[in-house]
């Protein structure tokens, strides 16, 4: 067994304990003040360089002083409990039986956020800092809009990493990428009438059903564009709603959600032109709008970005692949799988928008998160502060040279 390793076995009390004073701290989206304090104490705690929250409430934690700056991420917001009365167990608790921690945020993704800061703590305790500073970050609001606080990091200088690890989930492989997503709106507008003569009106209601059953097949053609790797992208509508003046009344507006997710080669101007163009759109007079985000963050600070999050592929030859797949061969002690997230992370910033090269390595399993039975297995904490020691060296050896700075787009 190698040091690393060695040392992560040492440490995995610390790591379920700090993981369960986590998980016992509620933080959704834009309320995650009282968490992300807490995970600066332990970085402080552990001996890290540096720890600072930026503006828009990010806790950023740094190891070593050397010219190549790396970056991990795991956002430490999560989604709410829905039905209370549908757990089996307290969603706060963290409760440890049978291997697993158990409770909301153990797998998404707060099981990462605590091996990656001890990771940073082995990484200083065997003195492996090199030419490169490692910084830890806790970031906020993904799960309300992937990538906004990646967007904040980088567009407003807070870091300017060359290779980000995104900690989601992977259950132990090596992740390459994820389709993209955005979220749209079709509207159509009617005329109010009173109930009792609703031939003196036009229901939007009524008009809205031939688009939803077009926006249904849409999603079945939607196959023919399928990518090897990635897979098909998909539409589905998450939520409807229209407008009358009473109950007693004529719809006059009908509006449906669209959740739509791209895959490689689709972009925001065709999934837009997709909607736009179904017949029963245009017979309606419809509009296709891509939603906007802005909401203010616990700090007090709004920063508004477009519902889209664009699709990124790292190719597999690509040295942060390659020296994901030797960090993660060295904690698991056999090669690691390279595949790619179902749902979407903050990648969709990192490499998506702005084309830092993004490699996922994280532990748990994506089909656990948003669940009553959300855990994440106490061996795959302790192997991932393993990787997460030894990914900024492998890092190194497998690009010697700093690369040149990144062109955004969906391929590395």
């Amino acid at each position: 067994m190698s040091k690393i390793n060695e040392l992560a076995q040492q440490l995995t009390p610390d790591i379920v304990s700090f993981l369960r004073d986590i998980m016992a701290i509620h933080s959704e989206s834009a309320g995650e003040r009282e968490v992300v304090q807490r995970i600066k104490a332990e970085m402080e705690k552990v001996g890290f360089d540096e720890v600072k929250i930026d503006g828009l409430g990010n806790v950023l934690g740094r190891v070593g002083s050397g010219s190549r700056v790396i970056a991990m991420d795991a956002h430490v917001d999560t989604v709410g409990i829905g039905d209370a009365s549908a757990w089996e167990r307290d969603w706060l608790a963290g409760e440890v039986k049978d291997g697993k921690v158990w409770g909301r945020g153990a797998c998404d993704m707060k099981g990462s956020m605590a091996s990656m800061v001890y990771g940073g703590a082995i990484i200083k305790r065997l003195g492996l800092e090199g030419d490169y500073q490692l910084w830890v970050t806790g970031t906020v609001m993904e799960e309300d809009c992937d990538g906004l606080c990646w967007q904040y990091i980088l567009r407003e200088g807070v870091l300017e990493p060359e290779v980000v690890v995104i900690t989601e989930p992977t259950n132990m492989g090596v992740y390459r990428g994820h389709r993209g997503r955005m979220e749209l709106e079709v509207r159509v507008r009617g005329k109010s009438a009173h109930g009792a003569h609703p031939e003196l009106g036009d229901n939007a209601v009524y008009k809205m059903a031939p688009i939803i059953a077009d926006i249904e097949k849409l999603n079945e053609r939607l196959a023919e564009s399928a990518d090897p790797f990635l897979g098909k992208g998909t539409c589905t509508i998450s939520h409807i709603r229209s407008t009358s003046p009473s109950l007693c009344a004529v719809a006059d507006s009908c509006a449906v959600h669209v959740d739509r997710r791209l895959t490689r080669g689709e972009t925001l101007e065709l999934a837009v032109s997709q909607l736009a163009e179904l017949e029963s759109v245009k017979r309606a007079g419809g509009e296709v709008v891509v939603l906007d985000y802005a909401r203010e963050a616990y700090t007090g600070l709004t920063y508004p970005t477009k519902k889209y999050y664009p699709t990124w592929v790292l190719e597999e030859e690509h040295p942060a692949v390659k020296a994901a797949v030797v960090a993660a061969s060295e904690a698991l002690g056999e090669k690691p799988r390279v595949s790619r997230w179902g749902f979407s992370t903050n990648g969709v910033a990192t490499c998506g928008m702005f084309g830092v090269p993004s490699v996922g390595f994280g532990p748990g399993d994506e089909i656990y998160a948003h669940r009553t039975d959300e855990h994440t297995p106490i061996d795959q904490l302790t192997k991932a502060a393993a990787f997460y020691a030894a990914f900024p060296a492998a890092y190194l050896e497998a690009q010697p040279e700093r690369p040149p700075k990144p062109t955004p787009g969906e391929s590395v």
